[in-house]
């Protein structure tokens, strides 16, 4: 098969695992009409954007040239292994978050004053609870390429009354997330609890506040919020102010 025709396979058999492909060329930062000419076979990316496409998808070149029956039957091997670290993973009982924009707040290390403040999209497929949490939004020259070095996604679990936000971040170094979190016990509907993030000098625990975007903010704006702010800004929540401040 030539090298397009597998190109072109492989990729479609990559992208099942994604929302859709402008989703993929979204977070690529690829023209959708160029990817589709890789899509159907009619051209190959030069050495640069395959690289790009292979770090997005976590594969090496050869598998994203390889013929797709060489590809499928790697994949199959650790098809069982997947499946079930997945269904025990998700299993009920589903979380009790309802599907919306959130704002979460994680404190910084030696910073008391500030709050990183991240946006999380939380979405609801019957029992199944996805997200994707941006943070530190970088904007684009003006002529697009936006970018969000933390942009991580995941699944949401309950256990325990605990809600757990796990996922991975598709930017630079593709470190894991964890978020843990639950109800405040106040009339206010807002969770808390602690968060594991990648810092300068490496892991490190911080505590976490996510509260509910009720003014049907756009998508766009809630990640442009997603940067640094202080406790002294009047226009973050005073709730969160007076958690972060007893955390």
């Amino acid at each position: 098969m030539p090298i397009r025709e597998n190109l072109a396979a492989n990729l479609r058999r990559l992208i099942q695992r994604h929302a859709s492909v402008s989703a993929v060329c979204r977070e690529l930062g690829i023209n959708r009409t160029q990817f589709e000419r890789y899509l159907q076979g009619h051209a190959i990316p030069n050495k640069t954007t395959a690289r790009l496409i292979c770090d997005f998808f976590k594969i090496d070149e050869n598998e994203l040239y390889r013929e797709p029956a060489a590809a499928s039957a790697k994949d199959d091997g650790n098809a069982s292994l997947r499946q079930t670290l997945y269904e025990t993973m998700v299993r009920p009982p589903s979380p009790a978050i309802a599907g919306g924009t959130y704002f979460t707040y994680f404190s910084i290390p030696g910073r008391p004053d500030l709050l990183m403040r991240s946006v999380t999209f939380v979405r609801r497929e019957a029992e199944l609870v996805t997200f994707r949490r941006v943070t530190r939004w970088v904007p684009g020259d003006g002529q697009g390429g936006a970018r969000a070095p933390g942009n991580h996604y995941g699944v949401v679990i309950s256990r325990l009354n605990w809600i757990y936000f796990t996922g991975v971040n598709r930017r630079q170094t593709s470190e894991p997330t964890i978020v843990a979190v639950q109800w405040a016990p106040i009339s206010e509907p807002v969770l808390v609890g602690s968060a594991f993030v990648l810092t300068g000098s490496g892991p490190a625990c911080v505590s976490a506040i996510m509260r509910q975007d009720v003014t049907r903010i756009s998508k766009r704006r809630a990640m442009q919020m997603a940067h640094i702010v202080s406790l002294d800004d009047p226009g973050v929540d005073r709730l969160v102010v007076s958690l972060a401040h007893e955390a």
